[in-house]
């Protein structure tokens, strides 16, 4: 718990717990919805939906909820569409609905293709299904242990297992080309659940006739073998998360063929669903944690270092450990932590600096602000310094009040309701998958480092002379080379998750990248950037396709990192020097607007680029078109040593 002192001479705008600060029910905001979209307030009736779907709906709730998001089609304009196709054997006309709900939720509208039931492997094997025809950019394999080739026989040997296990791989890893081969797309497929019953009993894993065994080689060597254009759904884990036998009800599979026990299908869209949304760059990036009551017991500006409650031999302390030890492991695959605390900043840094038992240190945390402002003015802050948007924070905070003001006074931040007791915090935050992926690159590894970097980096800014001599005194270096193996994943997470420094917002699978580099009519860079403070990693990747005499840039995205730093100005210098070689008149650029890339509109003219001749009426998105002539041009400004590979 915080202690909410306001501002001196301001009111206190934190909502009293009377006011109610828990999520509201389905129960409660179906009528609101109705009723919203009733009175054609359909703004309104999208934001109590999505308030509204949470992973631990049942089902009759989410499918309520769904039935709403139906009549809301073709009212609100999408922000995002996707095509999908949701491919398996089994009963899936209830899955379907519940992952375009989750989807929305996410901000994506799902254009989502069911087959006929138990037409899998046909769709996939006829090159005239309607598989091919609808062109999805993602094929849902949504398999179970029910669609294994091969199972083991009693007395099995491990040899014969063996065999068996690379045939069955071999079966998949055969679908996934085919279906790559034909649309360019990612392929997500579920692993194997293994079911809850165990003919050897305790030597079901162990024994080579044990089918759990064959089950879990088959799961690991599927990870192993997975190209780049593949994703394995932990299908498994869902099944041991919930409990085998309540996952694998089989009395629902011979009545309806569904895939598991209907309570369980909602948590089981919202794993495929978080999937889908990190595949399009959408998951959250920067964990903000409260100080008070939520990395440990007490409040430390009346109990004290000393009396706060972390640590071993109690059993609340524990708790606080664990939950800290979870945020640790989330910032060392990439997720950046910040701190936002009603509390002096001295004071609340103590417990950092002196409690010889906390797990995370000051260095851990990448943004820390705690004072007496309101938290909704304080997350503003945290979204600026790290230069991320407000969508991209999760507040975990264990005053349901403080919940409250944030729902309502900044939305965009994830506020997940958590409980009274520590222990279940980790539950509570790791349920909804906030910070999904489907790579981790060694740039995500090194990210809070990065930003440490950077705040060394504005403090010498402030201290220089001018920006060319700042600029100057950075000693930067950068790589650049094509997208290839090794830089295929960060590539494509940086061309997903960009936002602000992004000229036309495309997005990518990395199936699809994989194809471009392939193609000769298309030309691929990526920079990597390093200076005096550090390694910046992988921080620009541009996409062009050759079209006659000229270059069209496709894509262009930059890390918002290292802007003003002329990173820009060199990447076009080579873009030059490229197109020069290859006999080419000019280089052609497109801006497409959107809410939130207003940072590059002046990119093109800032970098000496005219506009194209337009013909007809503009655009109805707004774009604009840009050309820059080759014959002639002076090369740009910049401090950067330039090295290259491949």
């Amino acid at each position: 718990m915080t202690i909410a002192r306001p501002l001196h001479g301001e009111p206190d705008a934190t909502p009293s717990p009377a006011q109610g600060a828990g999520l509201p029910t389905a129960a409660e905001l179906l009528p609101q919805i109705k009723a919203a979209i009733a009175a054609r307030q359909f703004d309104r009736a999208v934001g109590l939906l999505r308030s509204g779907i949470d992973p631990t709906l049942d089902i009759t709730a989410a499918l309520a909820l769904h039935r709403h998001l139906q009549r809301l089609r073709g009212e609100v304009p999408a922000a995002k569409v996707i095509k999908l196709a949701l491919v398996s054997s089994f009963t899936a006309t209830q899955l379907k609905p519940l992952v375009e709900l989750f989807l929305f939720a996410g901000g994506v509208h799902a254009d989502i293709y069911l087959p006929d039931y138990g037409l899998m492997r046909q769709e996939v094997l006829d090159p005239d299904s309607q598989l091919f025809a609808q062109k999805p950019a993602t094929v849902i394999l949504a398999t179970s242990w029910r669609d294994l080739v091969h199972r083991p026989s009693p007395s099995q040997k491990r040899d014969a297992t063996d065999r068996m296990v690379t045939a069955e791989v071999s079966h998949w890893s055969a679908m996934w080309e085919t279906i790559h081969g034909r649309l360019g797309c990612q392929v997500i497929q579920n692993n194997f659940d293994a079911p809850p019953w165990r003919a050897l009993d305790n030597l079901e894993t162990r024994d080579p006739a044990g089918l759990g065994y064959f089950v879990a080689r088959v799961n690991i060597a599927l990870q192993e073998v997975a190209p780049p254009f593949v994703t394995i759904h932990d299908l498994d884990h869902l099944a041991a998360a919930h409990g085998r036998w309540i996952w694998n009800d089989e009395h629902y599979f011979h009545l309806a063929k569904i895939p598991c026990a209907p309570e369980c299908q909602v948590d089981y869209a919202h794993s495929l669903a978080s999937l889908i949304l990190a595949q399009e760059g959408l998951s959250k990036k920067c964990l903000v944690l409260d100080l008070d009551n939520t990395l440990w017991g007490g409040v430390i500006g009346d109990d004290g270092v000393a009396g706060i409650r972390l640590g071993q031999g109690d059993a609340e302390g524990e708790a606080f450990l664990a939950f800290q030890r979870y945020a640790k492991a989330l910032r060392a695959r990439g997720v950046v932590l910040a701190v936002c605390s009603k509390n002096e900043h001295a004071i609340a840094k103590e417990a950092f600096d002196k409690h010889p038992e906390m797990v995370l240190t000051y260095d851990d945390i990448s943004c820390f602000v705690a004072n007496w402002s309101d938290k909704a003015t304080n997350l503003r802050e945290i979204a600026r310094r790290l230069n991320i948007g407000l969508n991209s924070l999760v507040l975990v905070d264990d005053n349901p009040a403080e919940r409250l003001l944030v729902r309502q006074m900044a939305p965009e931040v994830a506020v997940p309701e958590m409980t009274t007791d520590p222990a279940e915090y980790i539950r509570c935050l790791d349920r909804h998958r906030y910070f999904q992926t489907v790579s981790i690159s060694d740039e995500d590894y090194q990210r809070a480092e990065y930003y440490r970097a950077n705040a060394a980096r504005e403090a010498a800014q402030e201290a220089a002379g001018g920006l060319e001599d700042f600029l100057r005194s950075l000693n930067m270096v950068v790589r650049v080379a094509p997208i290839g193996s090794m830089s295929l994943e960060r590539s494509t997470q940086l061309i997903n998750k960009s936002n602000q420094f992004n000229l036309t917002t495309r997005r990518y699978t990395s199936g699809e990248i994989l194809a471009i580099t392939a193609d000769p009519a298309w030309i691929t860079l990526t920079v990597s950037l390093a200076d005096r403070f550090g390694d910046n990693g992988l921080i620009s990747v541009l996409m062009v396709r050759l079209d006659g005499d000229a270059m069209d840039i496709d894509t262009w995205v930059m890390s918002c990192r290292v802007l003003k730093r002329r990173v820009e100005n060199m990447l076009l210098d080579e873009l030059c020097d490229l197109a020069t070689q290859r006999g080419l008149r000019m280089i052609r650029g497109t801006y497409i607007p959107t809410t939130k890339n207003s940072l590059v509109a002046d990119h093109y003219p800032g970098l000496g680029f005219a506009p194209a001749c337009m013909t007809g009426t503009p655009a109805p998105d707004g774009r604009t078109l840009w050309e820059l002539t080759l014959s002639g041009r002076t090369p740009l400004p910049t401090f950067i040593e330039v090295r290259r590979n491949g």
